[in-house]
């Protein structure tokens, strides 16, 4: 059946009954009026609120040839989660807005929200209401609202010179899965269900990013535009300068298997990974490395020279170049 035969309310009410089913339309005591109404409505608690919408658009973000409506959906979500992971937060409600075609199936947006459903339960928050509308391709724009977890909350501007750089996990993996279902590559089946999952299923790294708020480090982001592009935000917003080691920079074993010499620059400059980036004192962050169940890798130092200036080396100190810093729209 096509989204044009069941209609606008007849998909809504569909999809309204997923989430009721789910137990997601009213997961918190807070929450006083979720689907059903004109708006949401829920109590403020005396905790730091926050928010993040983004979008992603056919043949922008992704292609239907490459993902599955339902990673689609994991997806969707999962990038603004990451948001809130960054800021240390807990993600407590989303709202889905989405454009499609009249043609659409009813099945396949079905599975879409089977995706949001499974990673917004996996995180315990609400999926409380949105809109519908038709358009000439597919375009998911979500807006997630959360609140803080501490008194503090995880910004960028707060990196001081001598503080060492981490990031979290295996920066390039998304990267490597992006080239591998473009340019259909193919791998052994381990590491190509590796990749193709860091690149459609990522893992907010929301439970970490409490724990770095609660060790006291004050400066994160999320490695969505790329390692070097979201370091560049820190610089620029904390007006200091910073030097990345590359022989320190983790390159997982498939990806330096599968793409040898490229893996750096993958790492360094391929976006979605959706990890954090994060900067403080060394001894704090080997007290964390201690903590955390992912791994985390000390890549550099923030040092006090020209805001926004990165120096990237190897070995020895010589100097590495990169094409491309990260991704950018326009």
């Amino acid at each position: 059946m096509k989204v044009s035969e069941i209609g606008e309310f007849g998909l809504i009410d569909r999809l309204n009954r997923m989430i009721d089913r789910a137990g997601l339309n009213r997961p918190h005591p807070g929450l006083l009026i979720g689907i059903g109404d004109d708006t949401a409505a829920w109590k403020c608690s005396g905790k730091i609120q926050l928010g993040t919408v983004d979008s992603m658009v056919e043949n922008v973000h992704f292609t239907l040839e490459t993902t599955t409506w339902r990673e689609l959906g994991w997806k969707s979500l999962a990038i603004n989660l990451s948001d809130i992971a960054a800021m240390g937060g807990a993600p407590r409600y989303a709202l889905i807005a989405m454009s499609l075609p009249e043609e659409t199936e009813v099945e396949d947006i079905a599975r879409l929200y089977r995706g949001m459903i499974e990673i917004a339960g996996k995180f315990g928050m609400g999926i409380i209401g949105g809109n519908i509308s038709r358009a000439p391709q597919v375009s998911i724009t979500i807006t997630v609202i959360g609140e803080s977890t501490d008194e503090q909350i995880l910004k960028r501007s707060a990196a001081k010179p001598g503080d060492a750089i981490a990031v979290t996990g295996w920066p390039g993996s998304a990267a490597a899965g992006l080239a591998m279902l473009k340019r259909k590559l193919r791998f052994k089946p381990s590491a190509a269900s590796f990749f193709k999952n860091a690149f459609l299923r990522p893992v907010p790294r929301i439970t970490e990013g409490q724990l770095l708020l609660k060790s006291g480090v004050t400066t994160c982001i999320d490695t969505s535009d790329g390692l070097l592009a979201d370091l560049l935000h820190i610089c620029e917003a904390s007006e200091v300068s910073a030097r990345i080691d590359t022989d320190n920079v983790p390159l997982h074993e498939m990806l330096k298997a599968n793409f040898g010499e490229k893996a750096i620059e993958m790492a360094l400059s391929g976006g979605e990974d959706y990890e954090l980036l994060f900067t403080a004192r060394p001894g704090l962050i080997l007290k964390i490395k201690d903590k955390i169940d992912c791994p985390v890798s000390i890549i550099g130092e923030i040092t006090g020279g020209k805001p926004g200036k990165i120096d990237i080396v190897s070995s020895g100190g010589k100097a590495v170049k990169i094409k491309k810093a990260g991704w950018t729209h326009f």
